[in-house]
């Protein structure tokens, strides 16, 4: 995963960008592996851990309503997510994750594994992506983390395969 970051972390700088997350179900690991990066400030501005839905919508601005409506684990919510993340920051581009990393929390509708994912560009697109994981706890949120960097590297450079 630390190449990955790498690489997002040089298409950033190549295209004077900064990133911003806005993480539920990773818990901050996009930012630590960006971070990990010397001199990743030139192209990480910040990172929000919000894993609770009080935190989605004191720091990011998610409406309790969509909340109520769609359930954190949504792409309505993450897209929410991503444009708070781009609006409280200094970001450029910004990737969101609310999902169930489990062993518990999960229903018929969203089953362990569920998790979703938003990038947005300031002024510009939002994609999302509902993706099902497998694996445990630790095994989910690590291909939840790299599915993430992996949309980033595809908005920066859309004939970026991953890897």
């Amino acid at each position: 995963m630390q190449t990955l970051a790498e690489r997002t972390n040089i298409l950033l700088q190549q295209n004077n960008m900064m990133l911003s997350t806005a993480e539920s179900c990773t818990g901050g690991w996009i930012a630590k592996v960006m971070t990990d990066i010397a001199g990743s400030s030139a192209s990480f501005d910040r990172g929000f851990v919000t894993y609770s839905n009080a935190a989605k919508q004191d720091m990011l601005g998610v409406s309790r309503e969509i909340l109520e409506t769609h359930g954190a684990v949504s792409l309505a919510v993450v897209e929410e997510m991503a444009k708070g993340a781009l609006q409280y920051s200094l970001a450029d581009i910004s990737v969101a994750i609310s999902g169930i990393a489990g062993p518990r929390g999960g229903s018929a509708d969203k089953p362990v594994g569920t998790v979703c994912f938003a990038w947005a560009i300031k002024n510009g697109e939002i994609n999302s992506s509902m993706q099902l994981f497998s694996g445990d706890r630790n095994a989910v949120r690590k291909q939840s983390a790299k599915f993430a960097l992996q949309g980033v590297l595809q908005l920066l450079n859309p004939t970026c395969k991953p890897r």
